[in-house]
């Protein structure tokens, strides 16, 4: 049935999941408009293509559910086609295709050129750094390597995203300088596991060199770095984040447990012993490092004093930021093959716990900047305030800045100079310093 308006195609392309999703979106979009295709991304338009997510059971939930809405809205001629791409296509393709036939067509995540040439568009090579970034336009994501090689118990991500891949440098560096023409002064690096980068390339752990490569691109201000691996870590990359006005003193490591039968059981390759050591590590080479770290709770066989272990290792560590998730049970995962043997409630119930402990880490944290002058970038106005960040802080999962937009006006993209007024848990209230 073909849609009640007869308007010319419209490509809206749907985004779930992660900082990864996003980039591969923008990529895609960018790809379709040098074709000479009219896109949007999340509004409306009669070809909806979904970039899906398929980590966790959440995820897996939201991704399902927005295919049937969209299938829904083709079956009563609101859109006219429904492509399907991603992680959640990538793992699942044959039930998905059993279970929701009226999709047009899936594709996985390396599936780029024939889901080009199934919205009429060629794949073309000469594009590098070309995408259409949906994020605020001061920062954007940059991902610098594909896929993993760690055998992490959990985790299905090289189910949905092969081994690890790193782009060249090169490369990397002219997707910056487009960047930082089109206005970016953010970029935030994100790989599955950065500081495996250039193993496969340069035969060595290279991340170093490319941030020295990208310090030197003009226009860009900061450069934040999210999702190292604990074992194996370039210490040579503190150096250069100490020398290097332009790298936040900022490190995204997710961690996901401390006791040592769950970090094996995990196939973490790492102790608490080794771990706290590495962490003092970075505190040592880079005293004000702000580190953000993510936590999983009920795990199989996670014990009530694998917990607590778990909890007195966060009061000491004293993280700055800190996410806990319950564990999901995922097939094909070297874990699944264990019993899932934490009850849901529990799960829950100790990620309050280490949540509750975090919050009152951040407020005494936050309690110290009172009175603190510090450079935000302004990201956006939301009622009566501006919200910013400082070199702290990552867009969406971590602490914010309030400015009062009744007394001064700041403009979005760009950075002030503030100081501190008043704190709580999460966020910040402040005024330009002057």
């Amino acid at each position: 049935m073909r849609t009640k308006t007869l308007k010319k195609n419209k490509i809206n392309v749907v985004t779930l999941g992660c900082s990864k999703n996003v980039y591969d979106s923008e990529i895609l979009m960018g790809q379709l408009k040098a074709n000479n295709k009219e896109v949007v991304h999340e509004e409306e338009g009669n070809i909806v293509v979904i970039n899906t997510c398929g980590f966790i059971n959440n995820a897996k939930e939201e991704s399902v559910n927005t295919i049937l809405e969209y299938v829904q809205k083709k079956e009563e001629g609101e859109v006219d086609k429904v492509f399907v791409t991603g992680c959640l296509s990538e793992r699942y393709k044959p039930d998905l295709v059993k279970e929701i036939p009226n999709v047009d067509e899936y594709f996985g995540t390396t599936e780029l050129p024939g889901l080009l040439r199934a919205l009429g568009a060629d794949y073309k090579h000469e594009l590098i750094g070309e995408r259409l970034t949906t994020t605020p336009k001061n920062y954007a994501y940059l991902k610098i390597a594909e896929g993993c090689d760690r055998p992490c118990s959990f985790c299905a991500i090289p189910l949905m995203r092969g081994k690890h891949k790193s782009t060249p440098i090169e490369d990397i560096v002219i997707e910056a300088e487009k960047l930082a023409e089109n206005g970016v002064k953010e970029l935030i690096l994100i790989a599955q596991d950065l500081t495996y980068y250039g193993l496969d390339l340069y035969k060595k752990r290279n991340l170093a060199e490319l941030l020295e490569a990208l310090v030197k691109v003009e226009g860009v201000e900061w450069i934040r770095l999210h999702y190292a691996f604990p074992t194996g870590f370039p210490m040579d990359v503190l150096d250069v984040m100490n020398r290097e006005p332009k790298i936040c003193n900022y490190l995204d490591i997710p961690l996901q447990h401390i006791s040592d039968a769950i970090l094996k059981s995990m196939r973490r390759g790492t102790t608490q012993e080794k771990t706290t050591k590495l962490l003092k590590d970075f505190r040592a080479a880079v005293p004000n490092m702000t580190i953000r770290t993510t936590l999983i709770v009920g795990y199989p066989g996670e014990t009530e004093a694998d917990f607590q272990t778990l909890k007195n290792w966060v009061k000491d560590m004293r993280f700055e930021r800190l996410g806990c998730f319950t564990y999901s049970h995922e097939e094909n995962t070297h874990a699944y093959n264990l019993e899932d043997d934490v009850p849901e409630e529990v799960k829950i119930d100790r990620a309050n716990q280490i949540m509750e402990i975090q919050s009152q880490i951040s407020w005494e944290l936050n309690q110290q900047k009172i009175g603190q002058e510090f450079k935000v970038v302004i990201d956006r106005k939301e009622g009566n305030y501006f919200i910013g960040r400082t070199e702290f802080d990552s867009p969406d999962v971590d602490n914010e800045v309030l400015i009062d937009a009744t007394k001064i006006y700041l403009k979005t993209g760009e950075f002030a100079n503030v100081k501190i007024i008043e704190a709580e848990d999460f966020d910040l209230y402040a005024e330009v310093a002057h």
